[in-house]
């Protein structure tokens, strides 16, 4: 699917605390507003703290509300793979997850209290209904130069969704990353978007 030629786009970011989950909206939402599209966004934290579930909606184009109905999400954007599923129900028949593979485990989990779902069950069980791109986003950031700038890789790969140019895209994560990780927040995106292209 091209972007080109969409006025009309909704979006669901879910990660947990901690991923920058917040930030990636913030550079889709600022370059929707440079290139002039009406854009509408929601924020809601499980809990705000690390390891707690966030979740974004970003409607862009729209003059609706911010939250995006049941079944209206283009693209769901996951920073986990578990709250790719708790969030699924948000995405359209026809619309894409885009998923990072690498698990955030949660303290019921590290203490033994319960199990982590299979990764690759997660990822095979959504593939059952919907178009899938799933990769280890953390991995692609550590190659860019930092574990951190993996909301950055996540952002990189919807690019190729969005109706919002490249550039502005680029222009507006340097100027909302820390200065002196602009180059490594660079690469990163350029490594999320080759994922999804081709």
């Amino acid at each position: 699917m091209s972007a080109e030629g969409i006025s009309k786009f909704d979006l669901v970011i879910a990660g947990v605390g901690g991923q920058g989950t917040i930030l990636a909206s913030d550079i889709i939402g600022k370059a929707a507003v440079k290139e002039n599209m009406s854009v509408r966004a929601a924020e809601t934290h499980g809990m705000a703290q690390r390891g707690g579930s966030v979740v974004n909606h970003i409607r862009l184009g729209c003059e609706l509300g911010s939250m995006i109905p049941m079944k209206g999400a283009d693209v769901l954007l996951a920073l986990e793979p578990s709250e790719a599923l708790r969030y699924l129900e948000f995405l359209s028949d026809e619309g894409t997850i885009i998923v990072n593979t690498d698990p955030i485990l949660p303290v019921t989990v590290t203490s033994g209290q319960c199990t982590y779902p299979d990764v690759d069950a997660i990822i095979s069980k959504m593939e059952e209904t919907h178009k899938v791109k799933a990769f280890n986003a953390t991995e692609l950031a550590k190659e860019a130069g930092h574990p951190q700038s993996m909301n950055v890789v996540m952002v990189g790969a919807v690019s190729s969704y969005l109706p919002v140019s490249v550039d502005t895209l680029v222009d507006c994560a340097k100027e909302l990353v820390p200065r002196k990780t602009i180059d490594i927040n660079v690469k990163a995106f350029e490594m999320g978007r080759s994922v999804t292209q081709g």
